[in-house]
């Protein structure tokens, strides 16, 4: 186990398989410690694709049975408003660049999907 992971998914519908790729690479980071710590940033039009694709809340789902909590960002998701959904999917809605900054101060090491 080496290092912590800032996974950041904003791909959405046009994408889809791009943010799936990235949601599972997460999982398994996890799931068979690759990384020492990993979480999961949702940003733009990956928020709606969370509320609406069922193998995509399958990850998600899967990743917060093994300590994955993922953050959304308010902005986004008031403007299209979904947190209460995101939020009932188990995610921390919260404003995005403090949070992507925070998680890069401490070390993380971001990759975006």
């Amino acid at each position: 186990m080496a290092g912590k992971l800032l996974v950041i998914i904003s791909s959405g519908e046009e994408a889809r398989e791009k943010a799936v790729t990235g949601l599972r690479f997460a999982v398994l980071s996890k799931k068979f410690k690759w990384m020492d710590e990993v979480e999961v940033v949702l940003f733009g039009p990956s928020e709606k694709l969370a509320t609406k694709d069922e193998e995509f809340k399958g990850l998600i789902k899967e990743g917060s049975d093994i300590g994955i909590v993922p953050i959304a960002c308010s902005n986004i998701a008031q403007k299209d408003n979904i947190t209460e959904s995101l939020k009932h999917l188990g995610f921390s809605v919260d404003p995005i660049g403090p949070v992507i900054t925070g998680f890069m101060n401490k070390g993380f090491v971001p990759m975006t999907f």
